[in-house]
């Protein structure tokens, strides 16, 4: 029960963290504007805040069905990720704690795509929020790609969990946009402040987030790797 929660509460984060990264910055300001696009609908802004995390959540879920399903269905692979999981895990946060802390720099694709996909998904109205979290869940950046695919995928695979904890992040990294979202619809007059210090808040959650993956890192390599713990 425990593990269980430690995986929920790291997979909430993980996208929390996801989407207040200033990588995907062009996609998050995107979705808010389109779901707070109906000004004084608190009905329409709720349905499509709804909808914005259902489909990135289908979408995070899918790609972890496919990818830790293959990993585990296959007995050669999953016996060696049984027995090689801890000793991979290692390094692999340890480079992901290098890229949340800026050691690692990686190259950012440009975001011009973003506004024609909001364009597009005006003419499928209230559904449009739907296939804009489905979209923009899949433009992985240098930050997001490392966050799920070198720090949640693994958690699912250790947990053996191919719906829950990729659903969970699905929230976490809609949660953010969606409350900025329903604060532009309503027309609080805070929301630039609250952006700044969200800006802030952002850049030493990832540092911190970085560090502590590096830590837990070096520990697992120390543990498992060199036998030295």
């Amino acid at each position: 029960m425990d593990s269980l929660l430690v995986g929920l509460a790291s997979a909430l984060w993980l996208g929390v963290l996801t989407s207040i990264s200033p990588c995907p910055l062009a996609t998050n300001i995107a979705a808010m504007s389109f779901i707070g696009r109906r000004v004084g609908s608190s009905r329409r802004v709720f349905v499509s805040g709804l909808l914005y995390t259902v489909g990135r959540m289908l979408v995070y879920v899918f790609l972890a069905m496919i990818i830790v399903t293959s990993l585990l269905s296959v007995r050669e692979i999953s016996l060696w990720l049984q027995e090689y999981m801890n000793k991979i895990l290692g390094p692999l946060l340890i480079l992901v704690g290098m890229v949340l802390v800026e050691l690692i720099a990686l190259p950012v694709s440009s975001g011009g795509w973003v506004s024609r996909m909001q364009k597009r998904a005006e003419s499928f109205g209230l559904l449009g929020a739907g296939l804009l979290g489905m979209v923009f869940a899949l433009s992985f950046c240098p930050v997001s790609a490392a966050l799920y695919f070198g720090s949640l995928i693994p958690l699912c695979a250790g947990a053996g969990s191919i719906a829950l904890l990729p659903a969970i992040y699905g929230v976490g990294t809609a949660l953010p946009v969606v409350l900025f979202a329903s604060l532009i619809a309503f027309g609080a007059g805070s929301v630039g402040k609250a952006f700044d210090r969200l800006t802030l808040i952002e850049r030493w959650a990832r540092r911190v987030t970085g560090v502590v993956f590096i830590l837990v890192g070096i520990y697992y390599c120390l543990t498992y790797i060199f036998k030295a713990l």
